[in-house]
């Protein structure tokens, strides 16, 4: 008989969770999958290939070479973001939340399906912003393993920012508010199309304190072996960004903030 406690049955509890998550946006590819794609490819041809070729060389590469790894970033984030999100919240508003909280599913265990679900899907997405960027351009890749650090790192960051949004959200306008006026600004500024030494000093400095532009800068490294900033840096960052994120989301599940009246 298995103990309804303890190692084994949380690890069957998270497996059928990330798999409920997996399968969820899976099945609706149509909304999930393909809307990014088309939006990135059509970023490609209008800012790659139509504006890039009036632009001069950035950094040894051409500009549409120099924004696919800003773009492919943008996409781990914000479809990570909104995966995490909009699936808690709808957990919340469908009631089935409930069921988690009387079953012997730990937080961590929630926590964990929640973020992995959104990771998978951001990295997942990101991929294919790959693949339709080489129909576009060539893409080298420096080094390997920081770009699928990065690219992990990033997607959880962002999906644990989704799932805190989702344990505040009240009402289906509280999903979108925090990407319409918080993350779509810091993703512009984010060193996704430019340089920051193409910046005036004012914004150059304003734009080392978003933590985007170390992710879109390292991510960047990794693709081009091309950097403004220090990449080291780049990964404690965004690194101490995760474990701040996990601990506050980890505390807010078990305070019940949002689910329990």
């Amino acid at each position: 008989m298995i103990p309804r406690t303890g190692f084994y049955p949380n690890m069957i509890a998270l497996q059928t969770l990330l798999y409920k998550e997996v399968m969820r946006f899976m099945r609706i590819w149509s909304q999930t999958l393909l809307p990014p794609a088309i939006t990135m490819g059509l970023y490609f041809i209008i800012f790659g290939k139509f504006i890039g070729s009036q632009i001069r060389h950035i950094d040894g590469y051409a500009y549409i070479q120099y924004i696919v790894p800003g773009l492919v970033m943008m996409s781990i984030m914000t479809n990570a973001y909104a995966n995490t999100a909009s699936s808690f919240f709808l957990t919340k508003f469908n009631k089935s939340i409930e069921e988690m909280l009387v079953s012997p599913m730990s937080n961590l265990v929630t926590l964990l399906g929640f973020t992995l679900g959104g990771t998978i899907r951001g990295v997942l997405v990101g991929t294919i912003v790959i693949i339709i960027s080489l129909l576009f351009t060539s893409v080298p890749v420096h080094h390997i393993g920081i770009v699928i650090a990065m690219a992990i790192l990033a997607a959880m960051v962002f999906s644990l920012g989704g799932l805190i949004n989702g344990i505040y959200a009240k009402r289906f306008d509280d999903i979108s508010f925090i990407p319409t006026f918080v993350l779509t600004p810091l993703t512009y500024l984010g060193g996704v199309f430019f340089s920051i030494k193409q910046l005036p000093p004012f914004w150059r400095s304003a734009s080392m304190l978003n933590p985007i532009l170390d992710m879109v800068d390292t991510f960047r490294y990794g693709l081009l072996g091309v950097s403004d900033l220090n990449v080291f840096w780049g990964f404690t960052l965004v690194g101490t960004l995760f474990v701040a994120l996990f601990f506050l989301a980890w505390a807010l599940l078990h305070k019940g903030t949002g689910i329990k009246v």
